[in-house]
């Protein structure tokens, strides 16, 4: 019987990937980890490389003796892993830049996981980790998988209910932000409260208690629109209305801002984009200078400078995860799982993001109770767009893509809510040939995008 575990991280050229080696050194006497392996793909070469290094001095600056490795062969890694991590993003940044700029040109929303941005997100992705839940089920039958990648919802989903893989847990920083900073505000410290999440991923609601069991969500709720009031840094703080929050009862997660304030986040995302400065491309910069920062052979543990890439609290998640599996522990998280009805108005066998005990046997998802009728409704539309978007990003169907735009209350309807799926379609084909019949009548019918920027990333092959 092997000694200690076999973890891997694909996606382990991601700048995130120090945050995940600080949370595994962390708890290293819980978590008997024997290797790491770091995978990426020939682009990320370098990158993986760089990464590689400092996770290694990372480690050996512990005294722990843990040997990371690195890889282009997925399937050299997978072999007899215990647990999976996933945080690759498909297309990498440049694909990014056209996800916010294609739709910011037409004047709708360009953001990474919500309205048409989120959708391609999602569209590049599941086929990526159906095709990684294929090798898993060759190499390590028995892992499991810890799912980042975004959008973290949708991507669980298909993975548990589309591919079949039920020892999957999909997780998200947002939760974990809110649980170590809103008790601050109230005068009680990180841990002292208990947290009830509800909803989906990047949207969902949540309410308060102390340890007598009395709620204190109220409090909160004062404090939701300040700086440190629990929304993650790359969210821009539109505030919320006051009349809103106090009829809802619950704490709206940061990503409800661009529901429920669209005009205003839309209007800050057209001045960044007028400014040539969308999020993406902003990020793009910033993980230059963390390569640069990484490469120091002096650096051996995570710089401050990782906290602007908005991933506070990610080593948390993601180990504490995999500590409650592996420990049996039972412990209190929010993670994306089965439904199983925690929510009652939508499907048991759906994906929701849910406060769950995490065991040895996975998560189990407790229950909210009733939702509010305008809860209730934005859940069940939200989710029939989620599930449209898989099943488009399964079968290559443009009319279900076409669906799922529809649904979405961040794409407009009609005309050019249509124009953006074209040319987001066309400008992704490297990454979307499920979708390869639907591009090629685009492209012959003259589809193409107008943006200098997305012409240049396709011009380089990007």
């Amino acid at each position: 019987m092997k000694e200690g575990l076999k973890i891997v991280t694909i996606g382990g050229g991601s700048t995130y990937t120090p945050e995940l080696m600080e949370g595994f050194i962390r708890r290293y006497g819980e978590l008997p980890i024997r290797e790491i392996w770091l995978v990426d793909i020939a682009p990320g070469e370098d990158k993986l490389k760089v990464i590689t290094g400092l996770a290694q001095r990372m480690w050996d600056a512990a005294s722990y003796d843990v040997k990371i490795h690195a890889t282009l062969d997925r399937c050299e890694a997978l072999s007899g892993a215990d647990f999976v991590t996933t945080q690759f993003r498909v297309g990498g940044l440049e694909a990014r830049i056209k996800d916010e700029r294609i739709p910011d040109l037409h004047g709708m929303l360009g953001q990474e996981t919500n309205g048409a941005g989120g959708i391609f997100k999602a569209f590049r992705t599941i086929p990526v980790i159906g095709q990684i839940i294929e090798d898993m089920r060759e190499l390590c039958p028995n892992a499991w998988l810890i799912n980042f990648t975004n959008p973290s919802g949708m991507v669980t989903e298909a993975v548990i209910r589309h591919f079949g893989w039920k020892r999957a847990i999909g997780l998200c920083n947002v939760p974990g932000i809110a649980e170590m900073r809103e008790p601050l505000n109230i005068g009680y410290k990180p841990g002292e409260l208990t947290y009830q999440f509800a909803g989906l991923n990047h949207f969902h609601w949540h309410r308060v208690f102390n340890a007598r069991g009395e709620e204190v969500t109220a409090q909160v709720l004062e404090h939701v629109n300040e700086k440190n009031g629990g929304t993650p840094v790359n969210i821009y703080m539109s505030p919320f209305d006051g009349d809103l929050l106090r009829s809802m009862g619950c704490v709206p997660c940061g990503y409800h801002r661009y529901y429920f304030n669209a005009e205003e986040m839309l209007e800050h995302s057209m001045e960044e984009f007028r400014r040539g400065g969308t999020r993406a491309e902003q990020m793009h910069r910033v993980e230059a200078e963390l390569l640069e920062i990484y490469r120091q052979p002096g650096l051996h543990e995570k710089p401050e400078q990782l906290s602007r890439r908005g991933g506070a609290y990610y080593s948390d998640t993601a180990c504490e995860c995999i500590s409650a599996i592996y420990n049996d522990k039972h412990t209190r998280m929010t993670v994306s799982t089965q439904n199983c009805g925690a929510i009652s108005c939508l499907p048991d066998d759906c994906i929701v993001e849910v406060s769950s005990l995490i065991s040895a046997a996975g998560a189990q998802p407790l229950a909210w109770g009733e939702m509010r009728p305008s809860m209730r409704g934005w859940l069940q539309m939200m989710k029939a767009m989620e599930e449209c978007v898989i099943e488009a990003a399964i079968t290559g169907d443009y009319g279900l893509a076409l669906e799922a735009f529809t649904l979405n209350p961040l794409i407009e309807n009609g005309r050019e809510g249509r124009r953006v799926l074209d040319e987001l379609l066309v400008a992704h084909e490297k990454y979307l040939p499920q979708f390869a019949p639907v591009i090629e009548k685009l492209k012959a019918q003259g589809v193409e995008t107008n943006d200098d920027v997305v012409r240049d990333l396709l011009k380089r092959g990007l």
